[in-house]
């Protein structure tokens, strides 16, 4: 793949390429013009992280309400979250996989105040035509899905991935709740999460500030 397709294949324009590679955005347009010619080891290195990024998208900037799109019924006219979602599920009609608060939902897991109108999801481009949906990826693992009386979601492993995947814009204080949960009702450990390497160390500081906040 030459630059231009990275690009369209993630759907970022050129800012949103350059901010998400830290490449600077002249680079970037002179790359895709012609004017330079990246280096291959660039090209090879740029391809990996993209081919990541597919699996695993790292979203730069969330969604802004558009008048022209379809909305989601709203949260509050339902009585529990798992009815809500099954609500946005029968809206969507087509099939996906619930992601991060959603799926923690899903899990039992979410304990704190839902931003009803952003839902994270795994599934087509085409969902992104709903205000507020956040495609993070178009395939996902079936190892890493549960199902829950029809309801899809990412493992618990995998939500907190995308969450350190996307923690520039995350409000991270819901994981940090779901890991001390998850902490204090499984005999004050951990085992059965795994994460990736690359996100080990950041996962460990989670744990700690999870125990604090319990603590506290």
């Amino acid at each position: 793949m030459n630059i231009r397709e990275m690009r369209a294949r993630l759907g970022d324009t050129q800012s949103e390429f350059a901010f998400r590679y830290n490449i600077p955005f002249r680079t970037v347009q002179n790359w895709e013009t012609g004017v330079r010619k990246p280096p291959e080891y660039m090209l090879e290195l740029l391809a990996k992280r993209v081919q990541e990024d597919l699996v695993n998208r790292k979203t730069i900037i969330l969604p802004k309400y558009d008048p022209h799109k379809k909305s989601l019924p709203k949260m509050g006219n339902y009585r529990t979250s798992l009815a809500w979602l099954r609500a946005v599920q029968d809206c969507m009609e087509e099939p996906f996989v619930f992601a991060l608060d959603e799926a923690l939902m899903c899990q039992g897991r979410f304990l704190g105040r839902n931003d009803e109108f952003l839902v994270w999801v795994y599934g087509s481009d085409s969902l992104s035509h709903f205000n507020g949906v956040v495609v993070l990826g178009n395939h996902i693992s079936s190892y890493s899905v549960k199902n829950r009386n029809g309801l899809l979601f990412t493992d618990f492993s995998r939500t907190i991935c995308d969450a350190l995947a996307n923690e520039d814009i995350l409000d991270m204080q819901g994981i940090t709740e779901a890991i001390s949960h998850y902490y204090y009702t499984n005999h004050e450990s951990v085992e059965g999460i795994s994460v990736a390497p690359e996100y080990q160390d950041r996962f460990e500081a989670l744990v700690r500030d999870a125990i604090e906040y319990y603590d506290n």
